[in-house]
């Protein structure tokens, strides 16, 4: 039996990478010429905190799984949180498939309404899975916020 923390592991890892194939390097070419605002001085920082995110938001879901395994309210909140990590990763891709930071944004707003609504479901099941969820939800809005400004700079209203 494979151990629950490796399949859920697996199991965002499948996803990520997947949905990372979507990229094209014409599509990643057009986010990188885009103008950033010049108090945007932690872009390089990105990385690790998404990295961070991403295993927070494995260890929430297997202290989730833990707290009630194999039970239905368990597989419903394990459906939320790959429902939440494909709408992550698809934050570059649809942005680049429609060259439009406006569609970032919102990709980035449902993101954090499901991610906010998936840590409400999850913190009866699971103090300490909802505490891990909190990076994600204290991160989102800045990044969706960087976003809406970069739409602003790069589509001024004339």
């Amino acid at each position: 039996m494979i151990p629950s923390w490796l399949t859920i592991g697996i199991a965002a890892t499948l996803i990520a990478v997947g949905i990372l194939k979507l990229n094209t390097s014409k599509g990643i070419n057009w986010f990188n010429r885009q103008k950033r605002p010049p108090w945007l001085t932690f872009e390089r920082l990105i990385p690790f905190v998404w990295m961070t995110i991403f295993i927070c938001g494995a260890w929430s879901a297997y202290a989730t799984w833990e707290a009630q395994p194999g039970s239905l309210r368990s597989w419903l909140l394990m459906a939320g949180y790959g429902i939440v990590e494909v709408l992550i990763m698809l934050y570059n891709p649809a942005m680049a498939w429609f060259r439009s930071l406006a569609v970032g944004v919102w990709v980035g707003a449902i993101g954090l309404g499901c991610g906010a609504i998936l840590a409400c479901f999850v913190f009866p099941q699971s103090f300490w899975g909802g505490i891990l969820l909190l990076p994600y939800l204290l991160w989102s809005p800045v990044g969706t916020y960087v976003t809406w400004v970069m739409d602003k700079i790069n589509n001024p209203i004339i």
